[in-house]
């Protein structure tokens, strides 16, 4: 095989044929020697396809190294061996280009017009060939000779247009598909790839008008065409779009194609009552099912505008009916976007929450408490719990729902996670540690897995057992979840840093316990257990974490005084203690959210970015900061 690859250029392809086709004649099987045709035929095929692409790549090489010379000569080998190929001939003739043989490329091109006078590409490579050489005015009769001379051929029309884009002549690749739309007589048939030219050019107008007539004409790109804004579009350029799609709606208000963009431009910058109205106006003329609304509602309500989250989801409720299959989840996303509208602004009263869980009752009596409604249970479990201070009905709730057969075992999971703590809260640990467990096993590899493990940490270390609770702290480290990861760190050091502080573990112990109490709402008894480590401890290193808990209980009384008074002695007294990055950011937090004081929080935020670069909460301080500066954070 070797000796046959080395020898191969001694013999034609014609000498290989001759040999044997002598020998085919003296064949006397007639079905032998066709088959042998057959053979020889595609043989000789494959060999001079092996060797047209050994060449084409050698040219190719010569080509992409800068021995254009030797590139040319390839090419025009090629060219002629296979008789008419447009992308040898242009590769022959940028060769000659590129060592400034323009004689002989003029040559070449003229000859080539002269065989093939209706091939309009030639005349756009001949303008090159002189504006490489500086003749401006030739080089545009050229131009112009390929323009009026184009036929009806979307083929060509694309390849002209094609060209003068890659040559950066926008206007003359603009004329060509402007004219080819007239000649072919096909409106908007090349609207994308001038929509394309336009935004070369800088003129966000009628780039958006051809894009619009693009989507007109091949209505499955609307997708793509939504993307293309998002990436190109601008403020401004948001505020022309609009224009410009109230323009054709109100030429059509029946063309849902408009409307959708339309949409998607008031999501995009966050109006979404406008949004909402818009996919409202279209529901009732098409009387459609409130798919579109109920979209809406979603994303209003995941942006936390439960105000037009509310509007959306009623919408759906009340327009449609049961028989709608978007009903029983609008009805939930309704209760939840008032859950979080009350419960989200700090000021809510006893009135709002009793209300909002007669609604949650109201509609568990109308759809009954069954494994379709388990997960509006589950949210009502811990509406009663953490809210109304309700442990036993919370309680009561999740284990009658975990009773259900066939529910989803994530829900499951879940509820069990939080019957867990409500008994632990009532103190019930043995249970918590056992639902834990269940957990923890069921679902091992998941976040609700993770969490599981977390809060049997929890567990540990609120009974003193340290060591064994770091353990499964630092293992934690590296959860799925940022957040469980986050804690787990925070854990992890906070029992490093107070374990071998002394030769007691007795101050750590009895914060352990302080923290149990704070987690089961026994707010008076924490802060008594704190005050005593103060007193048998003075000047104990728990004094940033007693002052950092006592603030987040402060906070969730609601006597925003007094944590900010407590955030603010951490953050001065104790600056190099693993409290003061956790202190910046709940105050910064608190300033932003509750209080309201965009200014201050954002103070906040920079400095703990800048000050502590390596805390958990860096980067999420950053973004917070970049968005009340008012930069546009994704």
């Amino acid at each position: 095989m070797a000796y046959f690859k080395q020898n191969l250029s001694h013999f034609s392809t014609f000498s290989i044929a001759n040999s044997i086709s002598m020998n085919l004649v003296n064949s006397t099987n007639t079905i032998q020697y066709i088959y042998m045709r057959i053979f020889l035929i595609l043989f000789i095929a494959v060999i001079s396809f092996g060797l047209t692409a050994q060449d084409s790549r050698l040219a190719h090489q010569y080509y992409q190294s800068g021995e254009y010379e030797k590139a040319a000569s390839m090419y025009l080998k090629l060219f002629n061996k296979t008789g008419k190929n447009d992308y040898y001939f242009n590769r022959y003739i940028e060769s000659l280009i590129a060592i400034e043989e323009y004689e002989e490329a003029e040559k070449g091109i003229k000859n080539q017009i002269k065989n093939r006078p209706n091939d309009v590409q030639l005349y756009v490579t001949y303008g090159n060939l002189y504006e490489k050489q500086f003749d401006t005015e030739n080089a545009e009769k050229q131009y112009k000779r390929a323009i009026e001379n184009m036929e009806p051929d979307v083929g060509l029309i694309s390849r002209i247009g094609s060209s003068f884009t890659t040559l950066a002549k926008y206007d003359l690749a603009i004329e060509v598909f402007e004219k080819g739309e007239k000649l072919i007589d096909r409106p908007n048939t090349f609207s994308y790839n001038l929509a394309g030219l336009y935004h070369r050019k800088g003129d966000t107008e009628k780039m958006i008008e051809a894009y619009l007539n693009s989507v007109a004409r091949f209505r499955n790109n609307i997708n793509n065409l939504i993307n293309t804004f998002q990436r190109y579009l601008e403020d401004e350029g948001y505020v022309e779009l609009q224009k410009q799609l109230y323009e054709r709606i109100q030429e059509d208000d029946t063309e849902d194609l408009y409307n959708e963009i339309l949409a998607w431009t008031f999501i995009h910058r966050k109006e979404y009552k406008k949004a909402f109205r818009q996919a409202r106006s279209v529901d009732r003329r098409n009387d459609e099912n409130g798919g579109r609304v109920f979209e809406i509602a979603d994303i209003a309500y995941n942006d936390k505008a439960y105000d037009v989250a509310i509007q959306a989801y009623q919408y759906v409720t009340d327009t449609k009916g049961e028989n709608s299959s978007y009903y029983l989840d609008a009805k939930r996303g309704l209760l939840n976007s008032k859950k979080k509208k009350i419960t989200g602004n700090y000021d809510y009263t006893k009135e709002d929450l009793v209300s909002l869980k007669s609604e949650y009752n109201s509609f568990l009596d109308e759809f009954g408490r069954n494994r379709q409604t388990a997960l509006l249970m589950s949210e009502l479990a811990d509406f009663e719990a953490l809210y109304l201070n309700d442990l036993d009905t919370a309680i009561f709730i999740l284990q009658e729902l975990i009773g259900f057969a066939g529910v989803d075992k994530y829900i499951v999971a879940n509820a069990k996670l939080n019957l867990a703590d409500y008994l632990l809260m009532q103190g019930d640990v043995w249970e918590s540690t056992l639902l834990y467990s269940q957990v923890d096993k069921d679902m091992k590899e998941g976040v609700l897995g993770e969490r599981a493990r977390f809060r049997n940490a929890m567990l540990s270390y609120y009974r003193g057992d340290f060591e064994w609770a770091q353990e499964q702290f630092d293992i934690l480290k590296t959860a799925t979840s940022k957040l469980i990861s986050n804690d787990a760190i925070d854990r992890s050091v906070f029992i490093m840093d107070n374990l071998g502080l002394d030769t007691t573990d007795v101050p750590l112990r009895m914060f352990a316990i302080s923290d149990q109490l704070i987690f089961q709402n026994r707010f008076d008894e924490a802060f008594d257990k704190m005050d005593s480590i103060l007193i048998l401890f003075p000047e104990h290193g728990l004094e940033d974490d007693i002052l950092y808990n006592k603030a987040n209980i402060f906070k969730r009384q609601k006597k925003y005084d007094e944590a900010i008074a407590a955030y603010d002695t951490i953050i001065v007294n104790y600056p190099e203690e693993i409290r003061a990055d956790n202190a910046l950011f709940e105050l910064a937090e608190l300033y932003e959210k509750v209080l309201l004081k965009p200014e201050k929080a954002k103070d906040l935020y920079e400095k703990l970015f800048l000050d502590f670069s390596g805390s958990t909460f860096a980067i999420e301080s950053r973004k917070r900061f970049r968005i009340l500066r008012g930069d546009d954070v994704q």
